[in-house]
């Protein structure tokens, strides 16, 4: 097993452009040892979650430890279709006429938001021999933050039970989504709560999607628990194929946001380190779960230790996340890097241009050669035919 802390703290990235994101291969290799693993012994379907990563380089290797892959939107079905070579599992909040027959091309399987919906477009799909399914909503979650819980009663996503008399005619599965990098406790009581609300309607179903946020390949994580919970679910339903869609799961920890010091302030007593990089533009979830991430090199400050606080480039007055101190006590300058740890998920796939600033460049490291693959710079050229 590659000693992660290890690795970061002796890696040379000054040759690296900055600012990049940088995936380290063995290590995303490591997690698809853990995704096997579940799919073998817990007998269930893995399906990474395009919301999270959609760096198609890699799909032929994803494709190889995963059953396929989930699309919310026309551009990933596409991409699901053309790059991983499989029939996509749709599901959107909401679908729209001028695409939908196009994503029905690219589909296997097909999840509805709503009733409505499904009466709007489900004998379209049923026609084309793409499987349907309802997506429901449990009315419990262990996630604490309102912008990641799709569980509470007045949430837009998934039917509530008490809307369901019976199960549609034409159905043949039940998709909820409910977790947000969650421990296997927390499936556990969710499972409860699904199977009370709506356990009634199983005999109904051929399969059953259990959603993603099972962060099976954090350190942390007890996989051995979760297999043992879908084993004994898939013994009271043995009819039931059941999927699971992680996205975090496949890429957690794997990688790296690498940047510079480009320039150091002191304003009110507060010490800032700005940045070729944006928290608005390319670490987006830092300022709206909100959460501040690991730095090489760094630490949570103890005592009375100089703190520090990383300024985006963008204008955006709150561009800035703090704080933290140095590892090794030193007086920071421009030309330093700053390495941000476990920036491969929901990173690259939700980056703006705002402002016209840079777009960090896509990197692949080999660790087998010791190599760095540059897969994608962007340009000028990449913001202006956004524009118009």
């Amino acid at each position: 097993m590659i000693d992660k802390d290890k690795v970061w703290k002796e890696w040379d990235l000054k040759n690296v452009p900055s600012p990049s994101y940088v995936l380290h291969m063995g290590m995303l290799e490591e997690n698809l040892k853990v995704i096997d693993k579940v799919r073998k012994e817990a007998g269930v379907d893995i399906i990474m979650a395009l919301k999270a990563n959609a760096t198609w380089t890699i799909f032929p290797l994803l494709a190889q430890h995963s059953d396929g892959a989930t699309a919310s939107s026309l551009a990933e079905a596409r991409l699901i279709h053309e790059e991983m070579g499989v029939k996509a599992h749709l599901y959107a909040p909401v679908y729209v006429e001028e695409e939908f027959e196009e994503m029905l091309s690219y589909a296997s399987h097909i999840t509805f938001n709503s009733l409505s919906q499904y009466q709007r477009y489900g004998e379209r799909a049923r026609a084309k021999g793409v499987s349907c399914g309802l997506g429901v909503n449990p009315e419990y979650s262990t996630v604490d933050t309102d912008l990641y819980n799709p569980c509470s009663p007045q949430s837009r996503l998934g039917v509530c039970h008490g809307v369901l008399t019976d199960w549609p005619e034409g159905i043949d599965g039940l998709h909820f989504h409910s977790l947000c990098e969650s421990k296997p406790s927390d499936l556990y009581v969710t499972l409860q709560a699904v199977e009370e609300k709506f356990g009634h309607f199983f005999d109904r179903l051929k399969w059953i999607n259990l959603g993603g946020g099972h962060l099976v390949t954090h350190k942390d994580y007890n996989e051995d628990v979760l297999i043992e919970i879908l084993r004994d679910f898939k013994a009271r339903h043995p009819h039931l194929r059941v999927i699971l869609e992680p996205g975090s799961a496949f890429l957690w920890d794997t990688g790296v946001l690498v940047s510079r010091v480009e320039d150091v302030l002191c304003n009110g007593g507060r010490n800032i380190l700005m940045l070729n990089v944006s928290f608005a533009c390319h670490m987006p979830d830092c300022l709206e779960m909100p959460y501040k991430p690991a730095i090489i090199g760094m630490h949570d400050p103890i005592g009375k230790e100089v703190r520090w606080y990383m300024g985006g480039n963008s204008c955006l007055a709150g561009d800035y996340v703090g704080c933290w101190s140095f590892d090794e006590r030193h007086w920071p300058k421009p030309g330093d890097l700053v390495v941000f740890r476990d920036m491969i998920h929901y990173t690259m796939v939700k980056t703006t241009m705002f402002n016209g600033v840079t777009h960090p460049s896509i990197v692949i490291y080999h660790p087998e050669e010791d190599r760095f693959e540059v897969i994608r710079r962007f340009g000028y050229e990449d913001y202006k035919h956004r524009m118009g």
